[in-house]
């Protein structure tokens, strides 16, 4: 069986057709972007990792 054809009976593929074009399934999403989180995680670590020598130094004496 080629690749670009379905096992679906054409009335099934186009239900299968209406489905993924409603609700969620139809909104467009950016692209991940790995990097953007790497930055994001890093400064989440050093916003906690200041806060916690905060709390060490000023609280805990």
């Amino acid at each position: 069986m080629d690749k670009t054809q379905t096992r679906l009976k054409p009335e099934d593929q186009a239900k299968v057709d209406i489905f993924l074009s409603q609700g969620i399934n139809a909104t467009e999403r950016s692209r991940f972007k790995p990097f953007k989180l790497m930055l994001w995680l890093a400064a989440i670590i050093l916003v906690l990792g200041l806060l916690s020598r905060a709390i060490g130094v000023f609280i805990l004496g």
